[in-house]
């Protein structure tokens, strides 16, 4: 039992000590408001509070972010601490307020804050605090906790903490992780860390290049490749309208091989516009063809809205969308991701609660990837503005393949490695990793041939 002795117990406090103690790592844990029954304790315990009141605690001195009630603009200033970045600098056995600077980092208090919008009215990631600072590539609340415990482990010298993991290093200078500083002998502070786990998710835009997609639209897109001379994309259609050939989107039954081979329970998330405009160009979702495609994976795995672009600014369109995929499914939708990852928080967590949304997975930028909020564990959405935990769960992903092609650039050999630097610190911090390719990003083609080599290697050499 972890024994956390505080002045006042806040809601701020409380749900911050919660996500970190049960959700990142796995400690029995109580607050208390009494210093006698702190005193007393014989166990591990933190004191949060402005002075020193045990020489066998470990004390960290509070910043004033946890006790205040609205939203207003905090200094964040950084500093290093144990390699890593860290802010709201304080006091005691450790240099700053851990509760406090994972508070402002897991609700992304920043995006509460006035702030300039990217070109498609997205929080622009080079806003945040940690493009700026250059930790967005760690789940750096995950390793601060590390930390946390490596200072009880030097402070109470032969009752130090189990660690759990083996050595481990990642040889790249962005992950400078050294494992080998979190060996203790066993003790009798019970201290685990989350087991790893890795979900596969696929955003499906884009159903198929020519099934579904109706003979006027067809027609009229064939004619188009013609005068723009794309002899490749002709002679893909004549294929597909021949009965020669597949539609080269069509990577459903390669991707349900994968999963079987690697006992792995991925979520397919389904944009289902109900108009063909803008960033929404799926096929329509009254199809027979969209019906079963959506009729085949819900009877095999978990499947989520992918609300559209246009559902953003209209409520009643995103209602009818979720309606839509729950009859077609024929179960409850309880899981989302936006489209182009267009979330404004608090509002668009808000709307989907009123939804019935319980599962969310848009915490990860669309124009570059990382840890949006800093943490590679999933928790409970709080919302800053109303000083309330949510029943919305939000699970973060770190990579999306369509970042490392369109927006950082990178070949197929490059995204291999970056992928595998995400797999390498979530499963180092025990956390959970959340991937997101397209149906349409691992065809056979020529130009994606690549990335679905890319893919398939990836899962394995880290599940086979």
């Amino acid at each position: 039992m972890l024994l956390i002795y505080t002045k006042a117990n806040t809601n701020r406090f409380s749900y911050i000590t919660e996500v970190l103690f049960t959700s990142v790592w796995l400690v029995k844990y109580r607050i208390t408001l009494h210093q006698d029954e702190f005193l007393a304790f014989d166990g591990l315990k933190i004191n949060y509070s402005d002075e020193r009141i045990s020489p066998d605690e470990i004390w960290i001195q509070p910043h004033s972010l946890l006790f205040e009630k609205g939203i207003s603009p905090q200094q964040t200033d950084t500093f290093e601490w144990q390699g890593y970045q860290a802010f709201f600098k304080t006091g005691g056995d450790m240099p700053f307020d851990i509760f406090a600077a994972s508070f402002y980092l897991i609700t992304r208090y920043e995006e509460y804050l006035p702030h300039q919008k990217d070109e498609y009215d997205r929080y622009a990631h080079t806003n945040s605090l940690a493009f700026k600072k250059g930790f967005l590539h760690l789940p750096l609340v995950n390793l601060w906790l590390k930390e946390m415990f490596q200072v009880f482990g030097f402070k109470f010298q032969g009752s130090g903490l189990p660690s759990h993991h083996s050595p481990f290093t990642i040889d790249n200078s962005r992950f400078p992780i050294d494992d080998s500083r979190f060996t203790f002998p066993v003790s009798r502070f019970p201290i685990h860390v989350s087991r790893f786990t890795y979900t596969p998710t696929y955003d499906i835009d884009i159903a198929y290049a020519y099934n579904g997609k109706g003979i006027v639209r067809n027609i009229g897109s064939f004619c188009k490749d013609l005068l723009t001379r794309k002899w490749k994309m002709v002679a893909e259609r004549i294929k597909f309208y021949s009965g020669m050939g597949n539609d080269p989107f069509d990577t459903y039954q390669w991707l349900h091989g994968l999963h079987e081979k690697y006992q792995l329970t991925p979520i397919y998330f389904f944009l289902l516009a109900a108009r063909h405009r803008l960033y929404d160009k799926n096929i329509p979702p009254q199809s027979k063809v969209m019906k079963r495609l959506v009729q085949q994976h819900a009877q095999k795995y978990s499947v989520g809205i992918h609300p559209s672009w246009q559902s953003g600014d209209d409520e009643q369109l995103l209602n009818k969308e979720i309606i839509t995929l729950s009859c077609i499914s024929d179960n409850p939708i309880q899981k989302s991701r936006q489209h182009y990852i267009r979330i404004e928080i608090p509002s668009t967590y808000r709307l989907l609660i009123s939804k019935g949304i319980t599962e969310e997975y848009s915490m990860g930028y669309g124009s570059i990837n990382g840890f949006r909020a800093s943490v590679a564990s999933p928790f409970y959405w709080y919302d800053v503005e109303n000083d309330i935990k949510t029943n919305l769960l939000i699970r973060p992903y770190c990579y999306m393949e369509a970042n490392s092609f369109f927006e950082q650039r990178y070949t197929a050999e490059q995204a291999a490695v970056e992928l595998q630097q995400y797999h390498d610190v979530v499963k180092a911090v025990g956390g959970e990793l959340i991937t997101i390719f397209h149906n349409h990003f691992v065809t056979e083609q020529p130009q994606w041939v690549a990335w679905r080599n890319m893919y398939a290697d990836f899962l394995e050499r880290n599940f086979g």
